[in-house]
């Protein structure tokens, strides 16, 4: 809040090459980002009926106008970049003083639907402004600033207009029709030149609507989104060049062809935004991040930056040399974190199914396995040796040392997929439970082994409810919706409680060892006496999946986190609701936390909460203020691993970012 920074990331050097900018300057669908012409600024618009301007190199904001009384659809700046031109849905075309946000013009009587596309030519040879319309008619208008009226209607399309855009020279006009052509009009005359049919490039009977169009850079190409294809087309010939297509589940939202290159940036409406060569059609980069709908790419005129805006809210910026390219090694989620003083070691599988042990600090590779022939789904670290365990789809479990590599175990029984693995206190025994709905505990130096049976389903995760080395209870629970405590040592079910109607999701042992939580599917969470093993509370609110819950270091307050985002703290002596976290904004996605709340942890002396989703979040545990959130590259965090100072925060996103972040204050 008020710009202070609390948390940052300190592996910065590694992820530089992805998106450089994250800026949330509305709240509300984005619909609509474009740079400068020289590339120092940014302007957005979209639901929130505002348009802000902001640099592109910090995303400090430079101005912000009340522009319309409906959603703003587009912005544009002039080739000077003194004047932006905004339109709406409420039909209107204006234009504004870039430095002072002052209204020059407002042309608001032509349009009789509402307003798509706007955009200024090129060059300043004649300063001209193009809007395009839903009207079913004088849907294309181009405008002379000096006049009260437009100075031309291009007439062809009978259906809306989704977009227009001049060729580089300025000669033309492109447009973008849900008549499934593009037209293209000569500027000087105001009359159509030709029609290039779109949809006759798809099956008969497919309704092709063309989102957008976008020049090369030498005029002689005009490529358009339509479907789940991109047309690149000869202006001259109208012949269809090349064809990009994706699958018949994801549609094209968005096109960009950069000016300085043969580089073409696409949205799709799977929340996926890539780059391609058009000279020899090949996918270049994956510029992953966003949590919804990509709504607009572009170039800037340089070429050396490229922009997305999206309906979760963000406008990403990206370097567009530094991107990453679609085989970049990532790291697999489910992770292990060892810290030790100074150290931040990380275990993780990668993308071509090797485990990876790194230094946190410096990204480095301590140890890399060579490629498993079954996937890695688990790994842990033992917090005494320097052992490495994982778990495997073939329902193997490997042990390894780092940083030698040296095979010390393979340990074979489980017929299904490993999905959790943990090593003991004393390094001596590991624990491992898998979808074939047993816990297997080995001697892993010797090999023996203690089956645990009894749980219908399978076990996704499991925990020791002690620390200490002479306690050997363990609990376990599954989406069978039970709770099982088991003596270790000999093998021994202690309880069996049925504590859930539906899959638990969720479990917690709170610090005095004297109660834990439970969190499931069915919305609700419990409190559990671990002398009795009775329910002491249920705690009832959440609308969705209860995902997530910890107690807090002094066993007073647990907080539950769930798959609407939002997160509620209670109090663990009644069960009464203290705090609901995530209703700072009200309405807006950032209060949804961008999925799923994964992870939760309290600080040392549980005045701050950290949190896991889409984003991390960090919390004020009296007043439920959040204080700081950071916007990872991808999403969907499953955990987020934290230093038992609560100074170092450790986590992988979905394409495999690996993020160390560090408290500053």
């Amino acid at each position: 809040k008020g710009g202070k920074l609390y948390f940052d990331l300190i592996n910065k050097r590694s992820v530089e090459s992805l998106s450089y900018l994250v800026i949330h300057p509305h709240q509300g669908f984005i619909y609509s980002a474009c740079f400068s012409h020289d590339g120092t600024k940014v302007a957005s618009c979209g639901a929130s009926k505002t348009l802000k301007v902001f640099k592109s190199t910090s995303g400090e904001k430079l101005a912000e106008i009340q522009a319309h009384e409906e959603e703003v659809l587009c912005c544009a700046f002039t080739y000077d970049d003194r004047l932006i031109a905004t339109c709406s849905s409420d039909r209107k075309v204006k234009v504004w003083n870039a430095e002072q946000g002052k209204l020059l013009r407002a042309f608001a009587e032509e349009h009789e639907e509402q307003v798509n596309h706007c955009e200024f030519t090129n060059t300043a040879r004649r300063l001209l402004l193009a809007t395009c319309s839903n009207d079913s008619c004088m849907n294309v208008k181009l405008w002379n600033l000096n006049k009260p009226s437009s100075q031309n209607t291009m007439f062809g399309h009978f259906e809306p207009v989704n977009h227009c855009c001049f060729s580089p020279d300025d000669s033309y006009l492109s447009t973008s029709c849900n008549d499934g052509t593009v037209k293209l009009f000569q500027v000087s005359s105001a009359n159509e030149w030709k029609t290039i049919d779109v949809r006759s490039m798809f099956a008969d009977g497919e309704e092709v609507i063309v989102k957008c169009s976008t020049w090369s850079p030498d005029s002689k190409r005009v490529i358009c989104a339509a479907r789940n294809a991109v047309l690149v087309f000869d202006v001259e010939s109208s012949d269809l060049l090349l064809e990009i297509r994706t699958n018949r589940l994801s549609m094209v939202q968005y096109c960009h062809a950069c000016p300085t290159s043969n580089l073409l940036a696409i949205a799709f409406s799977n929340y996926a935004l890539e780059l391609w060569d058009l000279e020899n059609s090949k996918k270049k980069a994956d510029c992953s991040g966003h949590l919804s709908w990509v709504q607009r790419v572009q170039f800037s005129n340089d070429g050396s930056k490229l922009l997305s805006c999206s309906d979760d809210q963000t406008v990403r910026l990206w370097e567009t040399q530094k991107v990453h390219t679609s085989s970049a090694i990532g790291l697999k989620r489910d992770s292990d974190v060892l810290f030790n003083n100074e150290e931040i070691i990380v275990s993780a599988a990668d993308n071509c199914n090797r485990l990876q042990v790194r230094d946190g600090r410096t990204s480095s590779v301590l140890f890399q396995s060579e490629e498993m022939s079954s996937r890695i789904r688990c790994t842990c670290l033992s917090r005494q040796s320097s052992a490495v365990a994982l778990g495997q789809e073939s329902g193997s479990v490997q042990v390894l040392d780092i940083p030698s590599g040296k095979h010390l175990a393979t340990l074979q029984g489980h017929t299904k997929t490993v999905l959790h693995c943990r090593f003991s206190l004393n390094g001596q025994t590991l624990v491992t439970s898998s979808e074939d709905t047993t816990i297997r505990v080995w001697k892993w130096q010797s090999g023996e082994c203690t089956v645990l049976q009894g749980h219908k389903e399978q076990v996704r995760c499991f925990s020791l409810l002690s620390d200490s080395m002479n306690d050997s209870s363990l609990l376990s629970w599954s989406f069978d919706g039970t709770v099982k405590v088991w003596d270790i040592e000999r093998g021994e079910r202690l309880q069996d409680i049925q504590a859930h109607q539906g899959a638990i999701l969720s479990c917690h042992v709170s610090p005095d060892r004297c109660l834990f939580a439970t969190t499931s599917a069915d919305k609700t969470a419990k409190l559990w006496s671990i002398q009795s093993w009775q329910c002491t509370h249920t705690l009832r609110g959440h609308q969705e999946c209860v995902r997530s819950c910890r107690f807090s270091w002094d066993s007073r307050r647990l907080t539950t986190g769930d798959d609407n985002g939002e997160i509620r703290l209670w109090s663990v002596e009644d069960g009464s609701l203290l705090k609901i976290c995530s209703r700072d904004s009200k309405g807006g996605m950032d209060s949804l936390h961008g999925g799923w709340v994964s992870d939760l942890h309290f600080s040392p002396d549980d005045s701050l909460l950290v949190s896991a989703g889409g984003y991390i979040k960090w919390w004020n545990v009296v007043t439920g203020e959040a204080l700081q959130t950071f916007y990872p590259t991808g999403s969907a965090l499953k955990k987020i691993h934290v230093s038992p100072d609560f100074s170092t925060f450790v986590t992988i996103d979905n394409i495999g970012i690996l993020y160390i972040l560090q408290r500053v204050v």
